[in-house]
């Protein structure tokens, strides 16, 4: 059962983490995507398009990314941010290694700094044939402070959760957090035990992040709206409690499917996003070892 759970999750990854070419039914796939910018506060924006959403500071330095999306989308996210008065970025920030949050790296990387914990830079590095100037040239073991538009950025590094290299960053001055995808807002999360990822981590990571902010602050999550504080705790109290409901049912035998369709009409909202109820189950099944 083991092996079959990580063959399922394995193509889950690979289904949604295209590969890095910009021919192809790729390309046509983001044809027709629009990226819109939302403004958060003081230097900081949000970009969304397709895949994670991407965290902007445009100032007196330059421009600061984090995250960028799927390759095909480069050009784009280019001139959104020429659109908001910045221009190809200095410093590309990446909270993990998921294409849909790298995938734009290599064109990025060609003119800016790629920065992230150095687990992900191991993981790009294990992609076959993946371009050079995607990979990150600075990493760092658990937190570095960017000085950078007169913010004060706080990256943290939060280990075994979504993935092993896992990373918030915390604008101070602007009072702006990007979690990630330690954070689907109003949707169950993809934890990818594959790449070091746990439940029990994912939800540890969370709460700790809770403790620490403050209770204002304005959270960019991996993916969905724009959020609050309250809309953190509302999504991270129903991961626990669906985790705590799912694990208990598999150890008592229950079968996966009926335990998916019982998640599915209790949390109906929860399931319509990319991860469904059935794929929440695989991944509590997988992290139990199952």
């Amino acid at each position: 059962m083991r092996k079959l759970i990580t063959i399922v999750i394995a193509c889950s990854v690979i289904a949604t983490t295209p590969d890095f070419a910009e021919a192809g039914p790729a390309t046509d796939r983001f044809a027709d995507v629009e990226m819109k910018a939302t403004h958060v506060a003081g230097t900081v924006h949000m970009l969304e398009g397709a895949g994670g959403n991407i965290g902007v500071s445009i100032g007196p330095d330059g421009t600061l990314i984090i995250d960028d999306q799927f390759a095909p989308l480069a050009d784009k996210i280019i001139a959104a941010l020429d659109g908001l008065g910045g221009g190809r970025p200095k410093l590309i920030l990446n909270t993990h290694w998921h294409g849909d949050h790298t995938g734009s790296n290599p064109e990025m990387g060609k003119t800016g700094t790629i920065v992230s914990h150095h687990n992900v830079r191991v993981r790009l590095l294990g992609e076959e044939n993946y371009p050079r100037s995607g990979l990150p040239l600075v990493t760092y073991d658990e937190n570095l402070n960017v000085h950078f538009n007169d913010e004060e950025i706080s990256v943290m590094h939060l280990p075994s959760g979504h993935t092993d290299g896992d990373s918030v960053v915390w604008f101070k001055t602007a009072n702006v957090i990007h979690m990630g995808d330690l954070f689907f807002n109003g949707r169950f999360p993809f934890v990818d035990i594959n790449s070091g990822g746990s439940v029990d981590g994912f939800i540890a990571n969370v709460e700790n992040v809770l403790a620490m902010i403050p209770g204002d602050i304005q959270i960019i999550p991996g993916h969905g709206p724009l959020a609050t504080v309250e809309d953190l705790e509302t999504t991270t109290a129903t991961v626990k409690t669906t985790a705590t409901a799912i694990r208990m049912a598999l150890q008592e035998g229950k079968d996966a499917a009926d335990i998916a369709a019982d998640i599915q009409q209790d949390y109906a909202v929860w399931a319509s996003g990319f991860i469904s109820a059935e794929r929440w189950v695989e991944i509590i099944q997988a992290d139990l070892n199952l």
